[in-house]
């Protein structure tokens, strides 16, 4: 028993894919009933978890800060293939990518990072990070959520959403700027996005001391990240009825779609950014969390913009006054817990509780 345990925990991210695969093959053209919907469900789940760990081989191979966009990317990918399947599947999605995109925001900017300072403060009177590299991320995040969610409510179209013209220029600036990021992160100023100590110098990773993995072992962990993505689209799209189908059920408002695929896509992201903080490396925390709020907004609005040409419906990215108000709260406190770069507890606290205010108004709009 204790053998096959082993065996799991080591080969359990070779086998889901796969596993995944096999069950979309067999599910494919067949209607789903409530034993389907769970496996369904469970592969899916498991397939997200499995490619973020491949994710991880592949980011710890190649380094801090790279291995951070790695997963952001590879997060991203999962969001918007989660987002097309659903809206093309579904009914009633126009609110859709708005929704995921804002969620993804919300739950990165208040949920991960007020965990990560909690945990990474809770052992010392305060934790450090460099605030040169999060203020540029920061500043970055907020930039491309107001572009694409705010603006389009007080834009001249009518309702909360960009003309054409207006949409390909969104896409185009999210792309530009996230491009801009990436370059600045991995290039031309590397180091202000590396761990750092008390005194707020530049410090040791940890994982730099581990064996990186071999040149074969991050092949075949590319090649699993493949599978595992491919068989996340096509389980979602076969699961995607259950889950608008479930919140109806318990009576939420259908917006609350979004939140379900914001935190089934950054739960992994949520539990490497909490290990990264009980390690005291809350730099690489913050490069998880406000890296992939960034690349949900610069990679996620973008494609989707490029599937609208074939979605039918209308497609409202515009936020309403209370997400806008929630959303710039959240940019000032941020602004608040970056510049001194370091923080207490109290901050951590202080972005659960806006995190709390997110979910509770998204249940009771």
């Amino acid at each position: 028993m204790k053998a096959i345990a082993t065996w799991i925990a080591h080969f359990w991210a070779v086998v889901v894919p796969i596993i995944g695969i096999v069950l979309l093959v067999a599910a494919w053209n067949v209607t789903l009933g409530p034993v389907l919907v769970t496996l369904v469900a469970v592969a899916l789940a498991g397939t997200v978890l499995a490619a973020v760990q491949h994710a991880e081989v592949v980011a710890h191979k190649v380094g801090e800060p790279f291995g951070s966009l790695v997963l952001a990317v590879a997060v991203t990918v999962i969001e918007v293939a989660l987002i097309v399947t659903l809206m093309t599947s579904g009914k009633d999605t126009p609110t859709l990518a708005r929704d995921t995109v804002f969620s993804a925001v919300m739950i990165t900017m208040n949920g991960i990072v007020g965990l990560s300072l909690l945990l990474g403060a809770s052992r010392r009177t305060t934790t450090s990070f460099n605030a040169e590299g999060t203020g540029a991320m920061l500043a970055t995040v907020a930039a491309l959520a107001t572009l694409t969610l705010v603006l389009p409510t007080f834009t001249a179209a009518p309702g909360p959403q960009f003309s054409p013209v207006q949409l390909v220029f969104a896409a185009v600036a999210s792309l530009a700027l996230y491009a801009m990021f990436v370059f600045t992160q991995t290039v031309a100023h590397r180091d202000f996005f590396l761990p750092v100590g008390a005194d707020g110098k530049p410090i040791e990773d940890d994982d730099a001391h581990a064996t990186a993995p071999s040149a074969r072992t991050t092949y075949v962990s590319l090649g699993l990240l493949v599978i595992a993505l491919v068989a996340v689209v096509g389980l979602a799209k076969l699961e995607s009825p259950s889950i608008e189908a479930g919140v109806a059920a318990i009576g939420f408002p259908k917006t609350f779609v979004g939140v379900v695929i914001a935190l089934l896509v950054l739960l992994p992201e949520g539990i490497a950014a909490a290990k990264a903080a009980s390690r005291n490396r809350m730099q690489t925390s913050l490069n998880l969390a406000l890296g992939s709020s960034m690349a949900s907004i610069g990679l996620t609005i973008p494609a989707i913009a490029l599937a609208s040409i074939w979605l039918t419906g209308p497609l409202l990215l515009g936020l309403g006054a209370s997400q806008i108000v929630l959303f710039v709260l959240t940019v000032i406190v941020s602004v608040l817990t970056v510049v001194p770069g370091r923080a207490t507890r109290l901050q951590g606290g202080v972005h659960l509780v806006l995190f709390a205010a997110f979910i509770f108004l998204s249940i009771v709009p």
